[in-house]
């Protein structure tokens, strides 16, 4: 039975499904789930990520890398985790540049947290018997330092939604319409804890699952030291809006068309993110994206590459521009570091 037609016998069954339990349905359904059988990154996929961008950008996370293992006294033993890790390039590039870290490559206990078995396909042929697989970071065994990063997660994970009416919240769920066909509607369901004060029309957009991972990381690095870095679009601040979308070959489409067969994201909330990895005893700081890769020194990366084929210098330049613009990736995307609190990750010195 086709994702569709199953989520219209359930809900006609049970029920409406919150954006959260419809936006899991879609991306991680085992049979039929985007995720679990047709994610494409790249020109020819669905979407492209900062990896596929550049080459700089994985470099400059491989030096951030390198980085935190020296400032945190080079330890014998690290967990080297990419959460998220898509096609391998991220993790590729990393390795390739820690090897310039004498001792990193020998420390390094590298892991990747996959549950796609497309995309399991795809890393293992880039990246061979290096790395290790997990289904999810608890699996990944404690005990040693962690340096984790995890690029474009955030946003993948479910999100529930709700809107200000004349006479309160409500929360938007997925329903049917006269015909059986896939619709938003409201539901007077009560909405979990306080939410804040707006006025009608208003959509306040809520992630247990985002703050559950920031809590996971907070308590994992609070017990064993290391930093996360958190890499994904969205905001730095509270605040209010519908971020559902659904992309297929890199244009928006409808979420209710064809679920399974597109991938859908929310903003990221990374205030919800650090607020809950600070209640579990570890620091965070956050950046911009553009903020960031500067201070990482992708300036003088761009001059070297260019230096090394001037005949690449315009596509180099489109390249940098596509990172770090403010009116690209530069400003909407953020950079969430989550750390132990006895050192800053490289590029946070200053921030609180």
């Amino acid at each position: 039975m086709p994702l569709r037609d199953r989520l219209v016998a359930q809900i006609a069954a049970g029920g409406p499904l919150s954006v959260a339990q419809y936006m899991s349905a879609c991306l991680h359904d085992p049979d039929f789930g985007y995720y679990a059988t047709r994610p494409a990154i790249g020109e020819a996929g669905d979407f492209i990520t900062a990896p596929v961008v550049s080459q700089m950008f994985g470099e400059l996370i491989g030096v951030w890398a390198a980085a935190s293992w020296e400032l945190m006294g080079q330890p014998d033993e690290v967990r080297l985790v990419e959460m998220g890790p898509g096609d391998g390039t991220l993790m590729s590039d990393i390795l390739k540049t820690i090897r310039h870290a004498p001792g990193l490559t020998e420390a390094a206990d590298v892991w990747l947290v996959e549950t796609s078995a497309p995309l399991r396909a795809l890393q293992a042929e880039r990246l061979g018997e290096r790395v290790q697989w997990a289904a999810s970071l608890a699996e990944v065994p404690d005990g040693a330092p962690l340096i984790l990063v995890a690029n474009e997660l955030l946003d993948c994970l479910p999100a529930r939604q709700f809107v200000r009416t004349t006479i309160g919240w409500a929360e938007q769920v997925v329903g049917l319409d006269a015909d059986g066909e896939l619709m938003f509607g409201l539901a007077s369901t009560p909405a979990p804890g306080l939410l804040p004060d707006a006025a009608p029309g208003q959509v306040f957009e809520q992630s247990p699952a985002q703050a559950a991972l920031g809590a996971e990381l907070g308590a994992r690095i609070a017990a064993d030291g290391g930093a996360a870095l958190l890499i994904d679009y969205g905001r730095d601040a509270p605040g209010f809006g519908d971020t559902l979308q659904a992309l297929r070959r890199h244009h928006k489409v409808d979420p209710l068309e064809r679920p399974g067969e597109a991938d859908l994201t929310v903003h990221a909330d990374f205030p919800a993110v650090m607020a809950a990895a600070r209640a579990e005893g570890a620091e965070a700081a956050i950046l911009t994206q553009g903020e960031f890769l500067a201070r990482m020194g992708i300036g003088s990366r761009a001059e070297v590459l260019v230096a090394a084929a001037p005949n690449r210098t315009d596509v180099i330049g489109r390249q940098l521009t596509r990172l770090i613009a403010a009116d690209e990736m530069g400003e909407l995307f953020k950079v969430c570091a989550i750390h132990s609190d006895d050192w800053t990750p490289p590029a946070f010195e200053t921030e609180a």
